[in-house]
């Protein structure tokens, strides 16, 4: 029987956007939300509410330096939890950017909207579709062509798992009979994030309470092949991004620290760096740029960002332990903009998102902040 289909919301009231430039001038730009982009916009960003009472997408339209005007709040019939996740990747674009794939953690479900053109008149997101996500708690969300996999993170009395979809040209999302798969153990693993290596070969996963990073190999079919389970250099491997050549830069929250692993086509991980400190508290989240020359670790706990150096062969060195101060609980990154020329950091203790113009060699400037997002806001994803 097919799942239901295309449901169309449209965006609620009016939002209040506070702009802070990085010569500390504030402004405020009352802007209707959700239609009427004008047409310098330059890409968009995304963060979800995790509200209890029902989930939505909160989208806000990239302009000039970095700006960011709110774009609508776009309801994915689902339900948050109203706490944290402890996750990386709730939110999951497409390599086109025309499609948002959202975690619905409070109903264990998947939602999915079409993205339209931020420079265009009427709505940025149209909710397509939403289907359960085949497990409990889905805290994570994996993009690769038409392959989707989703982290469940299961509770202590479920078992945590990952679940494939294939998402079809109009944005509906079936699932792959069969493709559940489970993490290292049957017992409680706290995972954080799932993403595809670039070539869309090799799953990865990382869990915080074993400190482990359990990889799938995907065959042909879209249909994963393991896990295979390794040791992580540090304690509490949390959000990870890949770099240069595929390499794999996981944080480790418990030392404060990046580590760096070469990728087989087999799906084992090698260590080329292993837990290279920058200073901090909690490194958790990780984004690179410049080819993936360049990565950047938010530290929770210290409300700082940390830029290392990436080599061709994957070898971290530590740039800056403090490429630039934030909010308050700095945790999710992403890239953005025009060019990826911004990197927008969620600071969850603020309630704010900010964004730094990326200089050569990952220097980063604050241009803007938006803020008032709500206290369980969630996750954050850009182009």
């Amino acid at each position: 029987m097919a799942p239901k289909r295309l449901l169309w919301v449209l965006p609620t009231a009016a939002v209040l956007l506070f702009v802070l430039s990085s010569t500390a001038t504030a402004h405020a730009v009352a802007v209707g939300s959700g239609a009427g982009q004008a047409q310098w916009a330059q890409g968009a960003v995304f963060t979800a509410t995790n509200d209890p009472a029902g989930n939505s997408v909160l989208a806000y339209v990239v302009g000039p330096g970095g700006s960011l005007v709110p774009a609508g709040h776009y309801s994915t019939h689902g339900l948050g939890t109203g706490v944290s996740l402890a996750d990386s990747g709730s939110l999951a674009l497409t390599a086109n950017h025309q499609w948002l794939v959202v975690v619905d953690a409070g109903s264990n479900a998947v939602s999915v909207f079409h993205v339209n053109a931020p420079g265009a008149a009427g709505p940025l997101l149209t909710l397509v579709d939403r289907v359960g996500s085949h497990g409990t708690l889905p805290v994570s969300v994996a993009v690769h062509g038409s392959l989707v996999y989703v982290l469940n993170a299961g509770t202590s009395s479920v078992p945590g798992n990952i679940f494939g979809f294939y998402l079809a040209d109009h944005g509906l999302l079936f699932p792959l009979p069969g493709s559940s798969r489970a993490l290292s153990t049957s017992a409680s693993t706290a995972p954080a994030e799932i993403a595809f290596n670039p070539a869309g070969t090799v799953l990865v996963v990382s869990e915080k309470n074993t400190s482990v990073l359990d990889t799938y190999t995907v065959g042909p079919r879209g249909y994963a092949s393991g896990p295979t389970v390794t040791a992580s250099s540090g304690a509490t491997p949390y959000g990870f991004a890949f770099g240069a050549s595929g390499s794999l830069i996981v944080s480790d929250a418990g030392p404060g620290a990046l580590s760096s692993y070469a990728v087989a086509n087999n799906g084992s991980l090698s260590v080329v760096s292993a837990v290279v400190t920058d200073g901090q508290t909690a490194a958790c989240w990780v984004a690179t740029v410049d080819g993936g020359h360049i990565a950047f670790t938010s530290n929770a706990h210290s409300n700082t960002i940390s830029t290392y150096g990436v080599a061709s062969n994957g070898a971290l060195t530590l740039l800056d332990p403090v490429a630039a101060t934030t909010g308050a609980a700095d945790t999710d990154l992403a890239v953005g903009g025009a060019h990826h020329g911004f990197l927008f950091v969620y600071d969850a203790g603020a309630g704010e998102i900010e964004s730094f113009g990326i200089g050569p060699g990952g220097i980063l400037t604050l241009e803007y902040a938006v803020f008032a997002l709500p206290a369980t806001a969630e996750g954050l994803v850009a182009f």
